[in-house]
């Protein structure tokens, strides 16, 4: 892919500039991106991406009580931690052999749809859109902002904002009516998922063969008026963002090509069926098939498999750039899968984690994520997959498979439907997400409002069923199991940004080997042994930039709204590493970056 082919062809001599942001963070200075910006083109000619983060919990988790594994992987991430137990708690249930009762996964997947729609409001509304509020845009593109004071807001029958402008303004941090409606609708919707799972971010309710929490009436009341307080915000929120969102592609023509990328999407599931799912390897395809949000890898648009167990026997965790030994040379833990399919030694069932800290190099190694890829059978390609930020992939996924059809939500094979019901103010309402022509930064912001709809359509169908259970009398929300001194297993899940995998090697009842691959090690993987980068990576290098500000006073917007869109877990205080840059050279050559986007 080059960002060269919708571009004016006379090149200038380019003016290339180091630039760095590192750490892009929120929380833990665990992510930098390094790039070479060509100024004279406009264009970023060089991205990398490094984490200077070891954590070695598959290092740590050996010799341990497996049933303490959902508990411990937890503090993975502050962010996270439940999808992390949800997914262990899948991934110990196959090892198992047992089947929570139906209840126990309704209660888990009002959880999640809780937890998806705590963390991306409060990550669309509060971090991302920074970059699109009125005091940023005025900073980085002046022209644009007078565009939008000019331009009135198609939605505004919706969300009640008269001009662009204004909804940027809404979003000005700490300001803005929107920015703070957002953080009161975090605190609402943290509560729901308190409710389901006991407490966020670490559950204390959640185990295999079930759940802790108790199935009362008002367990189920007090979650549905608090979802019923912010389905009109969530409407209006999809309002705001496509007006924006549109404005931004008239007002910046090639803006499409800003953070574009092949389209390589993966999607590993979401909310269990608790009508199919018996967490069986043999039949992990129809339940995997029969999940609320439908797993699927998705190459340049068409549906390559929706099939959980080919998907689990692609995965590849591959070395090249990271700072780590090879285990190839190891003993394999599994050889073969349960159905008889040879496993790969680079499958995270055999990996071996063997750090080497050294000092980093751009041209050997450079970072402490791995590389997952996903092999194609068919062509015979490691696929540098990306999660689309989570709601891209997960939409795009389904809507190809259109197995999802719900009373409120249903997929058509081109977009997802989703029905939102009156709420206080504004009316019953049906959004319609539809497979866009590209998985580029736009797109991936776009997704994540709609998929917060998603979740809460879907709370509403899990609410009403547990309510029914409920009232039948059916209140059973744990069944009992044995640790066998001999097992397998792996747990397949969606966290908020994306694809989540946990396989489990259990010898003498204990933990032999434990692998979780959540989305960021995807997401922000180096150039992997053929050279081949990762999705941050791709999507920076060859980008366009569209601010307007030069290499003094250069904030970067175009480049962090891209890292961002994935979002990386997690930016937010971004500052410049080398102040103003350094200037690399001059060179006077008219194809110098051509190649290299």
């Amino acid at each position: 892919m080059t960002t060269t082919e919708s571009r004016p062809t006379a090149r200038k001599p380019a003016q290339l500039v180091d630039m760095s942001w590192d750490p892009i963070t929120r929380i833990i200075g665990n992510l930098g991106i390094y790039t070479k910006i060509d100024f004279a083109n406009r264009e970023v000619v060089e991205c990398h991406s490094t984490s200077s983060l070891f954590r070695g919990y598959s290092v740590f988790m050996k010799g341990k009580d497996p049933r303490d594994a959902g508990f411990i992987t937890s503090r993975i991430c502050g962010i996270c931690g439940d999808n992390h137990t949800t997914c262990s708690n899948y991934a110990q249930q196959m090892a198992y052999g047992v089947k929570p009762p139906k209840l126990a996964e309704h209660i888990t997947n009002l959880g999640e749809a809780a937890e998806y729609m705590f963390d991306h409001t409060l990550f669309q509304d509060n971090l991302v859109f920074v970059d699109f509020c009125e005091a940023m845009v005025k900073a980085t593109n002046p022209g644009v902002l007078a565009r939008a004071e000019r331009t009135a807001a198609p939605r505004g029958d919706v969300h009640g904002y008269r001009t662009v402008a204004d909804i940027m303004k809404a979003f000005n941090p700490f300001e803005g009516e929107v920015y703070k409606e957002a953080l009161k609708i975090s605190r609402v919707t943290r509560e729901m998922f308190c409710l389901m799972e006991g407490r966020h971010v670490h559950p204390s309710t959640m185990y295999p063969g079930g759940v802790g929490t108790m199935p009362q009436p008002n367990t189920f009341t007090d979650y549905l008026s608090r979802l019923m307080r912010v389905i009109d915000f969530v409407k209006k929120a999809v309002a705001m963002n496509d007006d924006v969102f549109d404005f931004f592609y008239e007002a910046l023509p090639g803006y499409e090509e800003v953070g574009r990328r092949r389209v390589l999407l993966g999607c590993w599931g979401a909310w269990q069926n608790p009508d199919v799912v018996d967490y069986r390897y043999a039949t992990m395809n129809e339940w995997g098939r029969a999940m609320y949000v439908t797993p699927g890898i998705v190459v340049d648009g068409e549906l390559v498999t929706n099939n959980l167990i080919d998907i689990n026997l692609g995965l590849r965790i591959m070395l090249g750039s990271s700072y780590y030994e090879d285990w190839v040379n190891e003993q394999p833990f599994v050889t073969h899968d349960p159905l008889g399919n040879p496993v790969d030694m680079r499958h995270p069932w055999n990996q071996t984690t063997v750090p080497v800290p050294q000092k980093r190099d751009f041209d050997g190694k450079y970072s402490w994520v791995m590389s997952p890829r996903w092999y194609h059978p068919e062509t015979g390609q490691h696929l540098a997959l990306d999660t689309g930020g989570g709601p891209l992939a997960r939409l795009w996924s389904t809507a190809l498979s259109a197995l999802v059809d719900t009373p409120y939500v249903k997929a058509t094979g081109d977009s997802v439907r989703i029905s939102l019901p009156k709420g206080e103010k504004l009316p019953e309402t049906t959004l319609e997400w539809r497979i866009p022509k590209w998985s580029n930064t736009i797109e991936r912001d776009r997704a994540r409002p709609y998929f917060v709809a998603y979740a809460a359509a879907m709370a509403l169908q899990f609410l009403e069923e547990a309510m029914g259970m409920l009232h039948s009398g059916d209140t059973k929300v744990f069944e009992n199991f044995e640790v066998p001194d001999e097992s397998i297993g792996c747990g397949f899940h969606e966290a908020v940004r994306g694809v989540l995998s946990h396989h489990l090697v259990i010898r003498d009842k204990k933990i032999a080997n434990y692998h979780p691959y959540p989305p960021t090690p995807w997401n922000a993987s180096p150039r992997d042994i053929y050279g081949t980068p990762g999705p941050y990576e791709d999507a920076v290098q060859g980008q366009p930039i569209f601010e307007e500000n030069g290499p003094d006073d250069f904030k970067g917007v175009d480049i962090m709204r891209t890292v961002r869109s994935f979002d990386p877990c997690l930016p937010c205080g971004v500052h410049m590493y080398m102040g103003k840059g350094r200037t690399l050279s001059t060179v006077h050559s008219p194809t110098y970056g051509a190649n290299h986007g």
